[in-house]
């Protein structure tokens, strides 16, 4: 393995879930409501029609979010992952946030969000797009995401995939694959 490759909202910061819940609680919407429509729109197979997720990831219609939080665990892993010479981007689908970019430079050498190139995960193109920037081959990176549809996108292109539940975990899954310690 020669890269890392990281998702932001539910990896590099508190779960999307908690995220949204804090958005309905402020706005007055049923949580339990907006999952379900939320995920009858993922379940759907539209990816040039009207699905509204879908065009939210690829920028084609602006989204506010708020209220995630940052977990240093991770943060620090990647950190960790460039000082011992492996290539780190991040790959993000954008629901319209606004990125607290501060920092990326000095932690990614590509960074790739959705609505910036007109792609969404778990679309091969934009793994590709993100490999290609790091000028290594999709099978030389590991993948990591909080979604399993995500998961196996990368998958699919040649990628090493993680699923992230926890930072422990996924530190540690990340230190057997890359070979080196992360914390």
């Amino acid at each position: 393995m020669r890269a890392l490759v990281v998702d932001w909202g539910g990896v590099l910061t508190s779960p999307l879930g908690d995220a949204m819940r804090a958005w309905c609680a402020a706005d007055g919407i049923d949580y339990g409501d907006l999952r379900r429509v939320i995920n009858e729109w993922n379940d759907a197979d539209d990816e040039v029609g009207d699905n509204p997720v879908h065009a939210l990831e690829r920028g084609e219609i602006a989204r506010m979010f708020a209220g995630f939080a940052p977990v240093p665990a991770m943060t620090s892993a990647v950190r960790a992952a460039k000082s011992a010479g492996f290539a780190t981007a991040l790959l993000s689908n954008s629901w319209g946030n606004l990125y607290e970019r501060e920092g990326w430079n000095e932690m990614f050498d590509a960074v790739v969000i959705s609505g910036e190139v007109g792609m969404r995960k778990p679309d091969a193109e934009i793994f590709r797009l993100t490999a290609s920037r790091l000028a290594i081959e999709p099978e030389g990176c590991v993948f990591v995401d909080d979604l399993l549809p995500n998961i196996r996108g990368a998958q699919d292109v040649g990628m090493v995939g993680v699923h992230h539940v926890a930072a422990a975990q996924t530190v540690e899954q990340l230190e057997d694959l890359l070979g080196t310690a992360l914390r």
